[in-house]
């Protein structure tokens, strides 16, 4: 497969790095335009299989899957430029919040193959969550090349296009909420005489294992919490702690506002 990039910053860039180990263990092509040269050039140097184009219509010209990875504000831009070179056999992804899917069909045309992506930035790691809609155009084989392209940087689901919102709010913007809970567990730490070196690591390994416990077991996230808090122990008094303060509300108040504002920019 050959697959272009338009737009490598943080989020296309972050599935570019993740995907390339992979694209050439596959023998895939990977061709990238972005409108800093240094970092078409820097990926092109970084990864055997990627190639940097000098146009995003030279990079449609010569892709079977075409990556949108560009700002939502810069889509009425982009679209009319690189619609005449198009074509019904491709199959175009788009990663921008509040951009639907009718939309780009406006511009690209209603026979276009269009496939609706919200990831986020763990799939430089390789440990990417990555919701996926599409059009009525997509059969299953080129939703099968997006979904493998997706679960080689980490999980990916097929969602309806009206939960891209809530998508948002769990998983696109929650690394964000997940890293201030790590840094406020580092500041404690320190506080109690662990260098911060340390600290790090004894933060993000707790989370790390305890995400793969939700993911590997059949417990209720509920049910595990509850299983750690021995009666009298400490991790009951500061789970107790944390509930007095409104913890849990206040996670959701976070989560409802990116759902709130993804709703606002929706076009």
């Amino acid at each position: 497969m050959k697959i272009g990039f338009i737009g490598a910053g943080n989020m296309g860039g972050a599935i570019l790095k993740g995907y390339a180990p992979f694209a050439e263990r596959n023998g895939d092509k990977i061709f990238v335009y972005d409108k800093k040269e240094e970092v078409r050039s820097g990926l092109e140097e970084a990864f055997p299989a990627v190639t940097a184009c000098g146009r995003e219509t030279e990079l449609v010209e010569k892709s079977d899957i075409v990556i949108l990875g560009v700002k939502p504000n810069l889509f009425e831009t982009l679209l009319p430029e690189i619609a005449d070179v198009c074509t019904t056999d491709q199959l175009i992804i788009s990663m921008a919040a509040g951009i639907r899917i009718s939309l780009i069909e406006g511009y690209l045309g209603a026979d276009k193959k269009i496939i609706r992506i919200m990831p986020n930035t763990p799939a430089q790691v390789g440990e990417a969550m990555t919701a996926i809609c599409r059009n009525g155009n997509v059969g299953e084989d080129d939703f099968g090349h997006a979904l493998a392209i997706f679960n080689s940087i980490g999980r990916a689901m097929e969602v309806e296009e009206s939960l891209l919102h809530c998508v948002i709010g769990v998983s696109g913007s929650s690394p964000a909420y997940t890293y201030m809970y790590i840094e406020a567990l580092i500041k404690a730490a320190q506080a109690n005489g662990m260098e911060a070196s340390k600290a790090r690591v004894f933060a993000a390994q707790a989370v790390l294992g305890a995400a793969k416990m939700v993911l590997e077991s059949d417990l209720s996230a509920e049910q595990l919490r509850i299983n750690v808090c021995s009666p009298g122990g400490t991790t009951i008094e500061a789970v107790n702690c944390l509930f007095e303060n409104g913890f849990e509300e206040k996670v959701q108040e976070g989560f409802q506002a990116a759902v709130d504002k993804s709703k606002s920019m929706t076009k």
